[in-house]
């Protein structure tokens, strides 16, 4: 059953004075406090409540709800889409973000019956204020502009970006950063796809802004841009499924410490600990290298432009 506002309010209150005064216990009988930077800039102390998810700081009681974008495409998500979702279906626990989103939620405690997936535009995902969601997990790229208003798990996912073009088109023989310059980019709103575009790429010409991936894709596809940047991973399918004259040109080189994807969680939230306690797990016993061997591995052999 749903908790009310009033009740979740009060147990967000409740479970937050829980959790600092396990942490002060916690510190007065070690005499010290083992920390770990995360993807947000800041230090959190790991708690022992992670192992229980009664204590954990819910937005439902007894249900872990998670936020994503809808359509869910693939191969972020994949299975028969059922209402109210379109493309993919989160619930299916196919796809790279669904199943790792699942893996936490095992970590934490939960069975399948008890992840809740919800409906979030990606903008709003990491807008300030209040969230419908534990985490959000849709491609979401940290930075630090971001963390100031959200918090961000650690990484699940390091980012390449790539191009994707027409082919026969003359971008399409481009082999260089320098060689895209003269040409028409676009890229989704508010995604760092399209600040790579303004920052790295520098084109001459404005880059072209779509509210959403679909219309980008749709004008890349009516060649009313000659060139789509988006992640690796979804530059594949992109030219598998919805460009079928599509390529991928090519990638960019990634850097040590670049870009990644992370979790999202409303600013404050103590359940980023007990996530990245989880991710910690899955990144040690190998389950995020072989999920993304299962559900990412056609994102390999793009050329590198430089």
């Amino acid at each position: 059953m749903l908790a009310s506002p009033a009740v979740t309010g009060y147990r967000r209150i409740f479970l937050g004075a829980g959790a600092l005064l396990l942490a002060v216990l916690a510190f007065a009988a070690a005499g010290c406090g083992s920390t770990k930077e995360s993807s947000s800039g800041s230090t959190s102390t790991a708690a022992s409540s992670c192992s229980n998810k009664d204590d954990l700081n819910l937005v439902n009681l007894d249900q872990l709800t998670i936020g994503t974008d809808n359509p869910a495409f693939p191969p972020w998500f994949g299975g028969t889409p059922h209402k109210p979702w379109q493309v993919s279906d989160p619930n299916s626990g196919q796809g790279y973000e669904s199943a790792v989103a699942y893996a936490v939620a095992k970590q934490l405690g939960f069975d399948k019956s008890q992840v809740k997936w919800t409906h979030v535009p990606f903008a709003n995902s990491y807008a300030p204020g209040p969230k419908p969601f534990d985490f959000d997990i849709n491609q979401i790229s940290f930075t630090p502009a971001r963390a100031k208003v959200v918090d961000f798990s650690d990484s699940y996912y390091d980012v390449n970006q790539s191009v994707v073009v027409n082919k026969g088109t003359p971008i399409a023989s481009v082999t260089s950063v320098a060689g895209l310059k003269p040409y028409d980019l676009g890229a989704q709103l508010g995604t760092t796809s399209y600040q790579f575009i303004k920052d790295t790429i520098k084109p001459t010409k404005q880059p072209s802004v779509f509210p959403s991936n679909t219309g980008a894709v749709q004008a890349l596809k009516n060649k009313q841009i000659d060139g789509l940047v988006v992640d690796l991973p979804t530059a594949f399918y992109v030219t598998a499924v919805q460009v079928p004259n599509g390529k991928v040109l090519g990638q960019f080189p990634a850097e040590p410490g670049g870009e990644h994807f992370g979790m999202v969680f409303e600013k404050g939230n103590s359940l980023r600990a007990c996530v990245n306690q989880a991710l910690a797990k899955l990144r040690s016993n190998g389950t995020l290298k072989q999920l993304q061997q299962q559900w990412l591995a056609k994102a390999t052999g793009a050329p590198i432009l430089k």
